[in-house]
């Protein structure tokens, strides 16, 4: 049975859908079009996506906590009742 980390694929997936834009001074501006309200900024394109990436990961544990509809991102769909696996061995 192949082990899923469906958060980790969602961060991954929505990270696919960025984009970045250089600014006038310089620094960089990141969005992820489809999860509205994120956005971050950096110095460099790297510091601007890692920025983004906390900026999204903190966006969906809110969005759970307040019960929120997050997107589906590349048929992945976080918005079903959790499912949970035994953790005893077989």
């Amino acid at each position: 049975m192949a082990v899923q980390y469906v958060l980790s694929d969602y961060v991954d997936a929505a990270m696919r859908h960025a984009s970045y834009d250089e600014l006038e001074d310089g620094s960089y501006v990141g969005t992820i079009p489809e999860c509205v309200g994120v956005i971050a900024f950096g110095a460099t394109l790297r510091a601007c996506e890692q920025e983004l990436q906390s900026t999204l990961e903190d966006w969906i544990l809110l969005g759970f906590k307040l019960g929120h509809t997050l997107p589906v991102l590349d048929n992945i769909d976080l918005n079903g009742a959790p499912l949970y696996s035994s953790l005893e061995s077989n």
